[in-house]
């Protein structure tokens, strides 16, 4: 089965001072299943969705399914704008998000009842979420942190990394820089996710390509508009 995907809100990592700025990738997958997005991005990121959407052809209505790679802010507000989707959470997440480290202020209040009023489902290991497409455990960023994988009508093994690879300076480094399960658990992910693709989403960096020495690189940017009124 062919897997068709873009990345329809690209992810950036910037950021004020003392605070943040960037917003996370938003993919869009379309299955015979029906339409899902990978993450749904800040409140930042709420209008862009909606327009990115609409430029589609789509409607938040024809959502059906949304894949939470974790549960921090910049990844899973506007989960309110999706009534008819069935959200996909691993059960590492669920779990830490009840209980996070003392350090991660990024849980969004009431994530738990809100993903509670519509259909969800929690996902456990690795394995098949529809035929072509699977689920595995990247933990690092946060002990649920979970990616997807498939191949593209190109050939091309995807991975959808969510934060287990943020931006371009991980997988060069292949090294993580962010982590609130431990570095040495999120290096382990990462280097899983460079053996593995040809191409990778990062949570908040354009898409990486593999380059004919087994590198990863870059080529477009993403664009940050600020119009100031």
């Amino acid at each position: 089965m062919q897997i068709e995907y873009e990345v329809i809100i690209r992810g950036n990592n910037l950021r004020l001072r003392d605070d943040f700025l960037g917003m996370s990738s938003i993919s869009l997958i379309r299955l015979p299943q029906g339409v899902m997005l990978v993450d749904t991005g800040g409140y930042i990121a709420r209008l862009g969705l909606l327009k990115a959407l609409r430029d589609r052809g789509l409607t938040p209505a024809d959502v059906k399914y949304v894949f939470l790679t974790h549960l921090h802010f910049d990844h899973s507000h506007n989960i309110d704008l999706f009534p008819n989707a069935t959200f996909f959470v691993s059960r590492a997440e669920w779990d830490y998000s009840l209980n996070p480290h003392p350090d991660d202020i990024l849980m969004p209040w009431c994530i738990h009842e809100q993903l509670h009023k519509g259909s969800l489902q929690i996902i456990d290991g690795e394995g098949p979420l529809f035929p072509g497409l699977t689920y595995f455990p990247t933990p690092g960023h946060t002990p649920g942190c979970t990616s997807l994988q498939f191949v593209a009508p190109d050939g091309a093994r995807i991975i959808i990394a969510g934060d287990a690879i943020k931006y371009a300076k991980e997988a060069i480094m292949a090294r993580c820089d962010n982590a609130f399960d431990t570095i040495e658990t999120g290096t382990r992910s990462i280097q899983r996710i460079l053996q593995s693709a040809d191409r990778i989403v990062p949570g908040h960096f354009p898409e990486l390509i593999r380059l004919e020495n087994g590198a990863f690189s870059w080529n477009d940017s993403a664009e940050f508009s600020l119009l100031v009124r």
